[in-house]
């Protein structure tokens, strides 16, 4: 039996199977402090009849250098008494079991690789856009880590023009892509979400042009075929559909195998994360 985590930052969504495409139990727990959170976690896991290996996929930032004595953990995020959080270690321990570690977006992107039959070139790329802005990338069927790991929704998108007064929230950044397009920064501009902005609200144009220049950006510099989106931000009716036409305008015919560019929705709706989480309990059961 796999166990898996997908932690976000305001629910933990927890799963057990004997392989990433069947689960058989499905949990949800609120985040609140690391203590309670993830004694939640580790108790309602144990009561699955045991797992052999455990995979999370989690909010970040974390650190996923093996080398690092602190890889496993949560590192410096905003989210209030979860920084320096050794999340990967604190439930291996409990649970006496192997941990796959990997951001919530890589474990995503690994999820919809798989599903797609392990095509889309080699090379995929999952964004989500809600509380935050989020992308993984799975590059040759693997996760893509560097000296960290990809910190998609803080690039700087060039502005808008109908959009130039606004600062955007990122705490560190302002008006980084995060900044500008997430969740909070829609509801900071224009005191609603975007499915609740009029359909013809400059809105709609507005955030699909951010996210459309991330999808450019990534088919540009690391030559992925397919984006998928998710992200609550990405349940907007029509929101898809317009960052994938803002992405071959912004690209206007340059990109030779431009044709293959793919802007679409999770194939595992919003079980991508979850999956993925299982994928990583997987590999770290044999490895």
């Amino acid at each position: 039996m796999l166990g898996a985590i997908e932690a976000g930052g305001t629910k933990f969504v927890l799963a057990a199977g004997p392989a990433p495409d069947r689960i058989l139990a499905r949990h949800t727990i609120r985040t609140r402090d690391p203590g309670t959170t993830l004694a939640e976690a580790a108790e309602w896991l144990a009561a699955q009849g045991g797992v052999s290996a455990l995979g999370i996929g989690s909010f970040g930032p974390v650190e996923l250098d093996r080398l690092s004595p602190k890889w496993g953990f949560i590192t410096n995020t905003p989210k209030p008494g979860w920084a320096d959080c050794d999340i990967a270690g604190w439930l291996g321990q409990a649970l006496g079991v192997p941990v796959g570690f990997d951001t919530d977006v890589n474990a995503a992107a690994l999820a919809e690789h798989a599903a797609a039959g392990g095509t889309a070139g080699g090379a995929l790329a999952y964004l989500t856009i809600g509380t935050g802005i989020g992308g993984g990338l799975v590059i040759g069927g693997q996760p893509v880590h560097g000296i960290a790991h990809p910190e998609i929704g803080h690039i700087y998108p060039r502005r808008h023009p109908l959009d130039t007064d606004f600062s955007g929230v990122c705490p560190a950044h302002g008006d980084c892509l995060e900044g500008l397009a997430s969740g909070p920064a829609i509801i900071a501009r224009w005191g609603k979400s975007l499915s609740e902005l009029p359909a013809d609200h400059p809105g709609h144009a507005i955030i699909a042009d951010y996210v459309a220049q991330a999808c450019h950006t990534l088919f540009a510099s690391v030559a992925v075929e397919e984006v998928v989106i998710g992200g609550g931000v990405a349940q907007t009716p029509g929101l898809v559909e317009r960052i994938a036409a803002r992405t071959r305008a912004l690209d206007n015919g340059y990109l030779p195998s431009g044709t293959r560019h793919a802007v679409i929705r999770p194939r595992l709706g919003g079980d991508a994360g979850i999956t993925g989480a299982l994928m990583l309990a997987e590999a770290a059961l044999k490895a």
